[in-house]
């Protein structure tokens, strides 16, 4: 067997220098090597400190990176797909997705969250809210519709029973996308006093099911992280 590689994993810290901070990129690499089985180091880098690790090994670039074997990546993309050509199976498994589309659902969704959360006018509140709600109606429907390999066992199935974007396990679509609506959950709550409607079902069964993972649970930063990165963006809507 070959020697394990080894990996570190460099983040944002929390505010208070301790914990996870909030950055969804951040979180989509760690949810990456959890869900590879690889073992690697986690460290947590205060930016307000910013600390010689910074300067010495990604001089000028923000957290996430990498280091690999002592050498150091410092591009989301790039880390992602490196580690999925390099740590592969048999002693790893595969995260990459079956279906292409799969990787592209729910990418506006952050997007739209964004255009509804940052307006400050009540005026466009309800025409912006209705542009994010459809972006979340287009995530629910793509988890709704079976996938043609559920088609081939059961060809008459209405409805998808599938746990996650690509099937019943986490991928890499998982994995960039359920940091972002982690973020979307807790700022429009607070904000917009905006849930997540039930009647989009196989998104709350999605959602449901994955904060059951501890590869997705355990890499979250604390709401209260999320709400202090959104301080200064999110708008309160102007009576």
């Amino acid at each position: 067997m070959a020697e394990a590689p080894k990996v570190e994993l460099f983040i944002k810290a929390s505010d208070d220098g301790e914990g996870v901070g909030n950055c969804p990129f951040c979180q989509r690499l760690f949810m990456i090597l959890w869900l590879k089985g690889v073992n690697f180091t986690l460290t947590t880098v205060d930016m307000k400190r910013a600390p010689e690790v910074l300067k010495d090994l990604a001089p000028g670039s923000q957290p996430p990176f990498l280091l690999y074997n002592g050498e150091v990546r410092t591009d989301t993309n790039k880390i992602e797909e490196f580690l999925e050509e390099t740590l592969t199976p048999p002693q790893y498994p595969k995260l990459c997705c079956r279906y292409k589309e799969s990787n592209s659902a729910g990418d506006d969704i952050f997007h739209k969250f964004s255009a509804y959360i940052k307006n400050p006018n009540p005026g466009l509140n309800e025409m912006l809210e209705k542009k994010f709600l459809k972006s979340l109606m287009k995530l629910d429907q793509y988890l709704l519709t079976p996938l043609p390999h559920e088609l081939d066992k059961n060809p008459n199935a209405a409805h998808s029973a599938r746990s996650y974007l690509d099937g019943d396990a986490l991928t890499l679509a998982d994995c960039n996308l359920l940091p972002k609506i982690h973020i979307v959950k807790v700022v429009c709550k607070k904000y917009r006093n905006f849930t997540i409607p039930n009647a989009l079902t196989a998104l709350t069964r999605y959602l449901e099911k994955t904060y059951q993972q501890d590869e997705f649970r355990y890499t979250c930063p604390n709401d209260a992280e999320i709400l202090l990165a959104y301080y200064s963006v999110a708008k309160y809507l102007n009576k």
